[in-house]
């Protein structure tokens, strides 16, 4: 796929299925995003995949934030089975060095361009993938289940995966809407 078709037309798959990318391949998608533009060097993430079995305990963990919420049945059994929407699903954490000389809000998004290029490179492969968030992704037992750190915090769930039907065509959108000249 050439580079700027891949960006130009970049779209977020939410419907996902088998096959998952194999091992040589997820370690390419999990190089790109440690590509990231990184001031300072810090590399001011890490990573937590999640397949076959992975998928479950990932549920369970959903299932038990929102159980201490006091969601009811339905609820439970949709945070259980959220993981389940891919065969793969990558938890990308920003690791932030407070009182740095590099800002929080650099390290944070430094992460962010991790998902970014993870999603491009798994597209690149020919896999679709999403970029979740939610009340899950900023849950403190959700952070304590995955064993986070104080100085970590979730940016999103990666979900990754084969598309089940092909994503719509990106919407135009015109330069002249965003961006202003000095």
């Amino acid at each position: 796929m050439l580079a700027m078709d891949l960006l130009l037309k970049r779209r977020s798959c939410p419907r996902l299925a088998a096959p998952a990318p194999d091992s040589c391949e997820l370690e390419t998608i999990l190089q790109a995003g440690l590509r990231a533009p990184d001031h300072g060097s810090l590399q001011p993430w890490r990573f937590i995949v999640a397949q076959g079995d992975g998928l479950l305990r990932l549920g369970d963990i959903y299932y038990q934030a929102m159980q201490a919420q006091g969601a009811d049945e339905a609820a439970l059994q949709k945070a259980q089975n959220m993981p389940q929407r891919a065969p793969v699903v990558i938890s990308i954490i920003a690791k932030v060095t407070k009182e740095h000389k590099v800002p929080e809000i650099e390290q944070i998004i430094s992460a962010g361009c991790c998902v970014h290029a993870m999603q491009m490179a798994a597209q690149a492969m020919g896999y679709g993938g999403v970029w979740r968030t939610g009340d899950l992704c900023y849950n403190a037992m959700v952070e304590q289940g995955l064993g986070l750190a104080e100085n970590e915090s979730l940016v999103g769930f990666l979900y990754i995966g084969t598309p089940v039907t092909e994503p719509s065509a990106p919407k135009t959108l015109l330069v002249d809407d965003f961006v202003s000249f000095l």
